[in-house]
């Protein structure tokens, strides 16, 4: 589940590897493999006196992933809000697109999304999205922190989906309940041909069909309604 290949993303992502690989004179041999290591595994103490040393914190591994991505998806909250402090880049992505909120947000690290959040990450823009990850996940509390912030539920996956059309399709009963209380578009085709509740009554979820039907037609009496 990734976004398709950028060529500028990628080759801005080189970049970002090429400065990044520099050490400054400050930090002693070996201390960026360190950095790598402590920010994976959330020895934020460790990672804090590198950063102190010179280690540049948007720093990144040979695939692409800066320490805060890294840190991110690990779910180590701590390690995240030092990186924060030492002003890490929350917009940064990697090779496949993905930056620390998305994958926050997929790995369900909800307290690493509230930092990320309160920090200013991006969390509406086009292609695979926070909210998109997190309702494919089924990862419920931060599809509500997300929605909470203004999280646009219009925005579509590159298949063409929604978080709803995402959710419904792998059962995740609860998150296609809270995406119905907003004005999601129940008739979204993704680039199948299928909306919501087809793409969920084909993959043996039927209560989601269920649901997003008779929100489909509570929506469809209400706008037959005369004025008054």
């Amino acid at each position: 589940m990734r976004v398709p290949n950028d060529a500028l993303r990628r080759l801005a992502a080189t970049a970002i590897v090429a400065s990044c690989l520099f050490v400054s004179p400050g930090a002693r041999a070996g201390s960026y493999e360190d950095s790598i290591q402590a920010a994976s595994n959330g020895a934020t103490r460790q990672l804090e006196q590198l950063l102190a040393r010179g280690i540049e914190p948007d720093t990144v591994d040979p695939n692409g992933n800066t320490l805060l991505i890294l840190a991110a998806r690990e779910g180590h909250a701590d390690t995240v809000a030092s990186l924060l402090n030492f002003k890490a880049q929350t917009s940064v992505r990697n090779p496949a697109g993905d930056s620390a909120l998305m994958l926050a947000a997929l790995k369900g690290h909800g307290e690493v999304v509230d930092r990320l959040l309160k920090a200013g990450a991006e969390f509406n823009h086009e292609g695979w999205n926070p909210l998109l990850y997190a309702a494919f996940e089924g990862r419920l509390p931060i599809v509500e922190q997300l929605l909470a912030r203004g999280a646009d539920v219009r925005a579509l996956a590159p298949n063409q989906s929604n978080a709803l059309m995402l959710a419904a399709r792998n059962g995740h009963i609860e998150v296609v309940r809270r995406l119905l209380q907003t004005d999601i578009n129940l008739d979204q085709k993704n680039d199948a041909g299928l909306t919501a509740d087809v793409w969920a009554e084909r993959n043996g979820n039927t209560n989601a069909a269920e649901l997003i039907r008779a929100e489909r037609n509570r929506r469809a009496g209400q706008a037959a309604r005369p004025r008054s």
